[in-house]
């Protein structure tokens, strides 16, 4: 069966996860998160990608982001994928691969599962027990959204704005949201979608995305098809 091509809708948010060859750390310094940190800022700009939201782990990475074309967030990661690892292999004394094949990502309903898809990244390191909180762990976006420091790689999108009037009631607002934590079938649904490229949202935004996409949105459904023949 031929693979499916990656999904990619401009205008819509998009979760994506990058992981390391065999679960390999793709990180071995500060210098190396510094690295990657900087090759997205520069090409999520030049390929015209919002960056939302992200997290870099020891050995994968999650990016939540909205490209303003088709080819702009194919574009940012191949370029910082490509670059990255000639860094990589250059500091380390290395050579071959370091990812595990091409990103995965999914496009995600807004208003059903973008603040939620952020909470999921941002707690990706308490999941882990690197932290006790996400506050703690320096390289994720959270730490921008609760007034700890300002990132110049991230662009926050209009529902976190929505949060509140004024600076401090958003951080506030988002701090407690993250420390709600998620739903278990949440996690999976963000996980899985993004795993498996298909669509995660509801039956009126798969079918109004699916008018701009002649991709197949969903995972066909087990079973064969009913005979027509009487």
């Amino acid at each position: 069966m031929a693979r499916l091509s990656r999904l990619t809708v401009p205008g819509y948010p998009h979760h994506i996860i990058q992981r390391g060859n065999n679960r390999q750390a793709i990180f071995s310094s500060v210098a190396d998160f510094q690295m990657l940190l900087s090759l997205l800022d520069e090409n999520a700009q030049k390929f015209g990608v919002a960056v939302h939201a992200y997290v870099l782990m020891d050995n994968h990475f999650h990016l939540l982001a909205t490209p303003a074309t088709a080819e702009g967030l194919p574009q940012m990661m191949q370029a910082v994928g490509r670059r990255y690892v000639r860094y990589f292999n250059d500091r380390h004394g290395r050579t071959g691969t370091l990812w595990e094949g091409r990103y995965r990502s999914t496009v995600i309903d807004t208003d059903r599962y973008l603040l939620a898809c952020m909470a999921y990244i941002d707690l990706n390191p308490v999941r882990a027990g690197l932290v006790s909180e996400p506050a703690a762990y320096p390289w994720s976006s959270h730490a921008h959204y609760v007034g700890q420091r300002a990132d110049r790689l991230v662009a926050p999108h209009a529902l976190f704005w929505a949060l509140g009037n004024t600076p401090f009631s958003r951080e506030a607002a988002y701090a407690a949201l993250v420390a709600q934590g998620i739903a278990p079938g949440q996690q999976e649904a963000l996980t899985g979608a993004a795993m498996g490229g298909w669509a995660l949202g509801d039956e009126n935004f798969v079918a109004d995305l699916q008018k701009q996409t002649s991709r197949r949105l969903m995972k066909s459904k087990a079973g064969r098809p009913l005979s027509t023949k009487k």
